[in-house]
């Protein structure tokens, strides 16, 4: 894999800055944890993208291509919350990539189909779609290195579906309900000895899928008609404004109670671009939907919360575009890459954004290329041309 770096003498000089003070900014909404432990633990974690039949494991400061290692045609790839490792999605289940290493190592958490990963508040979940097992970690159990694959805490659903679960300060899991066919909403549990023992749960969210912690431990799920939230001790349901108005991921930041998620309110629709965002307000308890400029397309990759707990938008028109969730406003916009056409499958390769700090890592599929952008100013700070076609990413930074 080559690698090639263009920046500007403005960008440089920001780089030099921004890029290092994120190394030491979290990771995202909820996430905490560091690596302790042997020299390799203790080093800092790095950007990884996917590609057909492999992983780049790049310097998050210059993009450099610090190595690659093989896997599977196609994996996902999500943060574990520890600033290092990385959850690669593969068909044997969760293997653990450490990224300070790099290397994808033997740690793997056996699923049949593994699903979400979610970090939050020091422990790590993961969840297997084709068991409904949730397997629930520290987040900081690879402190001391990658040895034997460690036992986690484990629930199993009353019917394996396409779910996913998080564990909140106080320990209470919340899990997803569904089956094969169909999913109806949430459950809060705590668990008793040999069993777990439900606290609240509510059926009224329809297709429930995705989940984001806000500020005040206040977690959204998205349903096909609206949302649901869960905050202390209590569900709440917020409908859509149309009769099918499916939120499917929500974008938080833990230090805003407000949530943005996405919005689809045509099941016929083909492809995968959408138009429009959904504006929660968990403090207030209020719903609303935002229309965007025609121009402002995206999908389920595009969306992150970023400096001042803005939402930024990767749209089609290949400009990152800024909400400000407090006002519905689009606020400013930043060419970024060349304009492109949504997907055909949503596991084809088009452009993602992921934000760490001020900083957010776009990739650019046409181009085989991944940016490093500041989001104070819009100044695309380092780019890296790879040998291959950039699919998933995940940044593990501490």
């Amino acid at each position: 894999m080559k690698f090639t770096t263009r920046v500007t003498t403005a960008g440089a000089a920001i780089a030099a800055t921004a890029l290092l003070a994120t190394a030491c900014a979290a990771g995202g909404s909820g996430t905490d944890g560091g690596a302790e432990g042997d020299d390799a633990a203790q080093a800092d974690g790095r950007v990884a993208v996917a590609y057909e039949g492999g992983i780049a494991v790049l310097d998050p400061e210059t993009l450099e291509v610090i190595d690659e290692v093989e896997t599977e045609e196609f994996t996902r790839l999500n943060a574990f919350g520890d600033g290092r490792t990385v959850a690669v999605t593969t068909s044997a289940g969760f293997q653990m990539l450490d990224t300070a290493e790099p290397a994808l190592t033997d740690v793997v958490f056996d699923a049949t189909t593994a699903g979400h990963v979610v970090s939050h508040h020091g422990k790590t979940v993961l969840y297997d779609d084709g068991t409904g097992e949730t397997t629930i970690l520290d987040t900081d159990v690879f402190a001391d290195g990658y040895g034997e694959t460690p036992e986690g805490q484990t629930y199993t659903a009353d019917a394996p579906h396409h779910g996913v679960s998080i564990v909140l300060e106080d320990g209470t899991l919340l899990t997803t309900v569904g089956d094969e066919n169909s999913r109806s909403g949430a459950v809060a549990l705590h668990e008793h000895g040999d069993h777990w023992d439900t606290e609240a749960a509510n059926d009224s969210c329809p297709g429930i899928h995705g989940e984001g912690t806000a500020a005040d431990e206040a977690v959204i799920f998205g349903c096909e008609d609206g949302a649901l939230m869960y905050q202390s001790g209590e569900f709440t349901k917020f409908d859509a404004p149309a009769e099918y108005g499916r939120m499917g991921n929500a974008f938080v930041s833990d230090t805003s109670p407000i949530v943005v998620g996405d919005y689809k309110d045509d099941p016929d629709a083909e492809g995968y671009l959408l138009n429009a965002v959904t504006l929660i307000d968990t403090a207030a308890q209020t719903y609303e939907v935002v229309e965007l400029p025609d121009e402002v397309q995206y999908t389920f990759r595009d969306v992150a919360r970023g400096p001042g707990d803005l939402a930024y938008i990767l749209s089609t028109d290949g400009q990152i575009h800024v909400l400000d969730p407090e006002t519905g406003e689009l606020t400013d916009a930043f060419p970024v890459v060349d304009a492109w056409e949504g997907p055909a499958d949503w596991q084809d390769a088009h452009p993602a954004i992921k934000v760490n700090g001020d900083i957010a890592y776009v990739t650019e599929p046409a181009q085989n290329t991944v940016h490093a952008v500041d989001l104070t100013n819009g100044e695309v700070l380092q780019s890296v041309e790879l040998d291959g076609t950039p699919n998933e990413l995940a940044v593990a930074l501490g």
